[in-house]
């Protein structure tokens, strides 16, 4: 498969993801259930990192943060500068919900496919993600 076959199937997949994402859940975005993922997943963390880590704008984070404490799915543990967030049990409610639907749907897709192949997708997205991006000499 040449490099433009593989650059047009990844930006089907985004696409396909974030569209279907929305269609599942319309109250929580894409990125809003990226950044609650992490927040949860890793008990919490400081926006600054949310933006270093999603190679995303400060005040993009900024945004959406401030729009998930507003509807009460993430809080700020108390303190100084570069407070913690931390997913409220409203937020875990709201990720269960999107990450249920998203499960089922993904299911229904790959509902055909053998074990060994899963297990090669699975493999080999593994791969690709663990891939820091950078091109070596």
């Amino acid at each position: 498969m040449s490099d433009e076959a593989i650059h047009r199937e990844l930006n089907t997949l985004a696409r396909r993801v974030r569209a279907e994402a929305h269609r599942l859940h319309p109250a929580l975005s894409f990125v809003a259930y990226t950044l609650l993922g992490h927040a949860r997943a890793t008990g919490g963390c400081r926006a600054v990192d949310l933006a270093a880590l999603y190679q995303l704008d400060k005040s993009t984070v900024s945004r959406q943060v401030a729009d998930l404490e507003r509807r009460g799915l993430l809080e700020r543990e108390p303190g100084g500068r570069g407070q913690r967030l931390r997913v409220t049990a409203a937020g875990l409610a709201e990720l269960a919900a999107a990450a249920a639907g998203q499960r089922e749907a993904l299911a229904r897709r790959l509902a055909g496919w053998d074990e060994a192949d899963l297990r090669a997708f699975a493999g080999y997205l593994e791969r690709y993600n663990a891939t820091d991006g950078t091109v070596s000499p």
